[in-house]
């Protein structure tokens, strides 16, 4: 079964969903769909992630330091780091995670009744 047919988009918050890609032992990966103007808040996690821009503008705020970021662009995050985003424009980014994020698995886990 594919991954598009295996895990349903899962919403984040208002105007954000996530689709999980691919998950190992060590990374995962989601597509993240934001819809212009919607924000996600100053949150931290323990896990390493990349962020890519494959449409849109992002901005980023990362321990407070902005971070305006265009198709083809990445950031690396620290893990445990504050930081928060939000769609300058209808945009999609690919996150990498490391470890897994144990509780996106959970939540796919959830929608998909399984």
């Amino acid at each position: 079964m594919s991954a598009a047919t295996e895990n349903p988009w899962v919403p984040m918050v208002e105007g954000i969903a996530r689709r999980t890609l691919v998950s190992g032992t060590t990374m995962l990966q989601v597509v993240v769909a934001l819809a212009a103007g919607s924000h996600l808040p100053e949150h931290h996690h323990p896990h390493e992630q990349i962020a890519h821009v494959v449409r849109g503008k992002l901005r980023l705020v990362v321990a407070g330091v902005l971070h305006d970021l265009e198709p083809g662009e990445s950031l690396y995050l620290a893990g445990n780091v504050p930081h928060s985003a939000e769609a300058l424009e209808e945009t999609v980014v690919i996150d990498t995670f490391s470890p897994p994020r144990e509780d996106f698995l959970a939540q796919d886990s959830a929608a998909r009744g399984t």
